[in-house]
């Protein structure tokens, strides 16, 4: 198999990083290097084209370990995720004028978040709808069993965040493929909850640092090893966060479908084969080169030959359905999206509102200051980071955004 990547050496393990033509800051690989000496690291550290800083672990890597997980390498926003489907619809189908659609998805799910989280936020439910009721039903035995041996992780909302969308990257939006199908893409992750669980044992892992005099380059890399109580129980907690982000996603894609059928303005439709729907901040117990190891992947999503993914770009570039090559050497790995080129604040500071409009021409979206940190030239170039990963995927669908709902 041809090599399409960079090693970079380190003093433990070596990076594969899949970034010719990428731009990757020196942060990045720093932090990459670190991750990279832990003791149980399986074979090396894969990192993605959209690679970019994280907290402790980097963002747009792949980390296969034995007998041991970092918290913090997973993240807070445990599950996170795409979902996609295809409708019967094309583009002529749709009005000139998408705005009410707009309105209509931004009514049907809440999104954003005022108040500071609390009593009245906008991003939360205030009624909780009999069908998010029901799906938190079977969500609800698996979670008092967790709070049962960790009860400050119950002090965050979970039925009012079940079908709500978020704040940041997350996004609704309404594609067009390059047939002129329209399809539905929806971003988003486990919410406060998995914000709860997700810092609950971050913080439990430096707590098991500090008693064992276990020495970090980073405490962020904090560890919980196998074999221990705390490993048993974040693994139970993970893998209800990851079943509750997946959820969440699937509740919001329903209301907006519906959203989309009650208007007077569409024409009836149908939804086009099953949804695409993965994560790509998650754990999942796989087999690579002869053994069984956790496999995290914090901003990658899982390409095994066949698998669909999505990978999408920012609110004014091209996103992608892709089918998986099953390239061993990144643990059968892809993007997660374009990656961020710069932060949330250098954006802020260096583009204006009119700068983000010209920039989302022709698509129905927020053109605000409050959306500055999610416009387009804070993202990568997403055509330089697909041609990266030319041998992890192949392009199945191209979608270009015509609609997108920002929290």
């Amino acid at each position: 198999m041809t090599r399409n990547y960079e090693v970079f050496e380190t003093t433990g393990r070596p990076v594969k990083a899949w970034v010719r033509g990428v731009q990757v800051e020196d942060a990045a690989k720093r932090q990459l290097r670190n991750i990279a000496g832990l003791p149980f690291i399986h074979k090396w550290v894969a990192a993605m084209p959209d690679v970019h800083v994280g907290k402790g672990a980097t963002v747009g890597s792949v980390i296969a370990t034995s007998r041991a997980i970092v918290p913090a390498a997973v993240g807070v926003d445990i599950g996170c995720g795409m979902i996609a489907v295809q409708t019967s619809m094309h583009a002529n189908d749709l009005p000139d004028d998408l705005k009410a659609i707009r309105l209509a998805i931004e009514a049907a799910v809440p999104h954003g978040r005022t108040s500071g989280g609390g009593r009245g936020d906008r991003g939360a439910w205030g009624d909780v709808p009999a069908s998010v009721g029901a799906a938190w039903a079977e969500l609800k035995p698996a979670f008092d069993r967790i709070v049962d041996k960790h009860p400050s992780v119950a002090k965050a909302n979970t039925t009012a965040h079940l079908g709500t969308l978020g704040t940041g990257n997350h996004f609704i939006e309404m594609c067009l493929d390059e047939a002129e199908r329209v399809w539905v893409v929806l971003h988003s992750g486990s919410r406060g909850i998995g914000n709860r669980i997700g810092s609950h044992f971050i913080n439990l892992a430096k707590q098991e640092m500090r008693r064992w005099f276990i020495q970090l380059p980073d405490m962020d890399l904090a560890y919980l090893a196998e074999g221990t109580e705390h490993f048993d129980d974040y693994v139970e907690a993970l893998d209800w966060a990851q079943r509750f982000a997946a959820t969440n996603r699937q509740v919001m894609l329903d209301a907006v479908l519906n959203a989309l059928a009650m208007r007077r303005d569409l024409p009836a439709f149908e939804t086009v084969d099953s949804a695409v729907n993965c994560h790509h901040n998650y754990v999942a117990r796989e087999h690579h080169y002869g053994a069984n190891v956790l496999v995290t992947r914090k901003g990658a999503v899982r390409a095994r030959e066949g698998d669909l993914g999505i990978i999408p770009g920012s609110m004014g570039a091209r996103s992608y359905i892709v089918r998986g090559k099953g390239h061993p050497e990144s643990f059968c790995s892809c993007s997660h999206g374009a990656g961020r080129a710069m932060t949330r604040t250098a954006a802020k500071k260096r583009f204006t509102v009119e700068d983000h409009a010209r920039a989302t021409h022709g698509i129905e979206c927020r053109k605000d200051a409050d959306v500055i940190d999610e416009t387009p030239m804070a993202y990568k170039d997403i055509d330089a980071v697909m041609a990266a990963q030319s041998d992890l995927v192949d392009v199945v669908h191209t979608l270009r955004q015509v609609l997108c709902v920002k929290g």
